[in-house]
C-alpha cells in the first residue's frame, strides 16, 4: 500500500473537486487517496479519498486576518494539512522552525501534517544535499505529538520537468527513514514529490523507503492522477 497525494496548489473549482472525486471513486486500489485542496474547497468526504488542506496558522485562533487555525480546518472536513511546502518556503520564507510550530499546531488539532523538506538548486551544487535534508527533518518534524507524513521534495525539481535520478532518490530517502528513526518516529511514512507523472511513478515507488508520492500538476485532472494511483499496487 502507497499513499498517493495530490496538491492542487492555487487550482481547481468545487466542480473540478466533484469530478474528481466521483472519478477515484471507481478506482480499485488499496492505495491510500488523498487530494490537498484550496480553503474553499474543503468538505467533509465519505469514501476511500481524504481531504486536505495546503497551509495551517501556528495560531489557534486570534486576531490573524487571512490566516486558517487546525481547529477550522478540521471542522471544514480536512485530515491532513501539507506544511513547509517548497513554494510557501520559498515566496513567504518559512523556516523550519515555523514548519515545525503549524506541525505541531496540526497535530494538535487531530489532523496529519504532510511536512516538506528538500534542498535548492543552489544547495545542491554546493553538495549540501544531505545536511539541508538532515537538518530540514530534525528542526521541521515534531518530536511527538501523533502520526506525521514526511515529503521529500528535491526543489530544485518541482514545476522544472526534472527528475533525481533513482540512486539520488534512495540516498535522500535512506537519510530521512533512518533520521525519523534516530527521533523515535521509525516506520513514518515518506513521500517523493517532484514531477510525478503516470510513466514515471512506478519506478518511484519501486525505490527503497519510498512510501509513495505527493503529485502536483498531474493530480489535477483524473487522466492524470488515476494511473499513477493504479501504477502501484
Amino acid at each position: 500500500m502507497k499513499i498517493i497525494a495530490g496538491n492542487w496548489k492555487m487550482n481547481g473549482t468545487r466542480a473540478a473537486l466533484d469530478e474528481m472525486i466521483t472519478a477515484l471513486g471507481n478506482v480499485d486500489t488499496k492505495n491510500r487517496m488523498i487530494l490537498c485542496v484550496p480553503f474553499t474547497m474543503l468538505r467533509p468526504v465519505n469514501g476511500a479519498v481524504k481531504i486536505g488542506a495546503q497551509d495551517i496558522s501556528s495560531h489557534d485562533h486570534g486576531a490573524y486576518t487571512g490566516e486558517i487555525s487546525g481547529g477550522m480546518l478540521t471542522d471544514a472536513g480536512a485530515s491532513y494539512v501539507i506544511v513547509g511546502h517548497s513554494e510557501r518556503r520559498a515566496y513567504h520564507n518559512e523556516s523550519n522552525a515555523d514548519v515545525c510550530a503549524k506541525a505541531t499546531a496540526a497535530l494538535q488539532a487531530g489532523l496529519v501534517p504532510i511536512i516538506c523538506v528538500g534542498e535548492t538548486m543552489d544547495e545542491k551544487n554546493a553538495d549540501r544535499t544531505m545536511e539541508i535534508i538532515e537538518h530540514g527533518v530534525r528542526e521541521s518534524v515534531p518530536q511527538s505529538g501523533g502520526d506525521v507524513i514526511v515529503a521529500y521534495e528535491p526543489r530544485w525539481a518541482i514545476g522544472a520537468g526534472l527528475t533525481p535520478s533513482d540512486d539520488e532518490i534512495a540516498s535522500a530517502h535512506t537519510l530521512i527513514a533512518n533520521t525519523l528513526a534516530d527521533m523515535g518516529r521509525g516506520g513514518t511514512p515518506v513521500l517523493y514529490g517532484a514531477s510525478v507523472k503516470g510513466n514515471n511513478a512506478a519506478q518511484i515507488m519501486a525505490i527503497d523507503h519510498v512510501d509513495g508520492v505527493l503529485v502536483g500538476g498531474a493530480s489535477l485532472k483524473p487522466d492524470d492522477f488515476i494511473p499513477i494511483i493504479t501504477s502501484v499496487k
